[in-house]
């Protein structure tokens, strides 16, 4: 029991210690990304004021002590050599800033390349009894709901509704051929009843017909068509020559007085 909590607390300060190291080396990392970034931002070159052209620069008087000796043979700078200077020595101290932060970012790398040796854990404590967890309640089944016999009801529901669909249309079918059956039977009756001869009403021949005179108006008769278009006319002419080549050109064609005639001596007679 003893070995098994001395394990357990030499685990959980590894645990710990672990946690640590992960968390100093995220911090570290991210610490070493913002001072590259600050650098990179420090590298870019920005521009520098130009000097006062439309102020030049004015040389004070110089006295008689400075008049005598080699001295006034000495060259003053201007503006623009002042200008330069200053860029060249902030120039340089920028570098030199830049170099040795490299520098002491590529000693830490190394420094973190070499591994260094885990401490052994404390043995001299004293283990700590742990609280006893309370003892939890018996776990109580719960019905389960497979998702195959949810499907199984519900494909039996699926199977019910198309059987009763495909009984329904069976019964419609049946009925309508029954119905039409009897329709044909029905028509096959009534030709039946119609193909049975029946007696004709004798003509009456005390009062035999007499036709009276029609009270309708006289036929207005409309105005031939004399213009034909030529393509007709050359089917006329030669339909006109066939029909007189042969014997027919001497048959005789009733008019329609003799055919008015024929008919009113027919319904005389009947």
């Amino acid at each position: 029991m003893e070995r098994a909590r001395f394990a357990h607390q030499v685990a959980e300060k590894r645990r710990l210690i672990k946690q640590y190291k992960m968390e100093r080396e995220r911090q570290q990392k991210l610490e070493e990304e913002e001072e590259i970034k600050r650098l990179r931002k420090e590298l870019i070159p920005k521009a520098q004021l130009m000097p006062y052209f439309d102020r030049p620069f004015i040389p004070r008087r110089m006295s008689c002590n400075d008049m005598s000796g080699p001295s006034r043979l000495q060259h003053l700078p201007s503006s623009v050599e002042k200008a330069e200077a200053l860029y060249q020595q902030r120039g340089q101290l920028k570098e030199e800033q830049l170099m040795k932060k490299i520098q002491k970012l590529v000693g830490e790398e190394e420094k973190l390349r070499m591994p260094i040796a885990q401490g052994l854990p404390w043995t001299t404590d004293e283990p700590k009894c742990l609280i006893k967890p309370p003892v939890k309640k018996n776990t109580i089944p719960i019905d389960l709901k497979l998702h195959s016999d949810i499907r199984a009801v519900e494909r039996a529901r699926f199977a019910h509704q198309v059987a009763e669909k495909g009984r329904l249309i069976k019964q419609y079918k049946m009925e309508r051929e029954r119905q039409k059956k009897w329709e044909e039977e029905e028509e096959i009756k009534r030709l039946r009843k119609e193909l049975i001869p029946k007696a004709q009403l004798m003509p009456y021949f005390d009062r035999p017909f007499v036709p009276r005179r029609s009270e309708k108006q006289p036929t207005v008769p409309r105005e031939p068509k004399f213009c034909i278009p030529r393509h007709k006319t050359i089917k006329c002419c030669r339909m006109s020559c066939n029909d007189m080549s042969g014997p027919s050109q001497l048959q005789h064609l009733p008019s329609s007085v003799e055919k008015a005639e024929a008919l009113y001596k027919n319904r005389i007679l009947q």
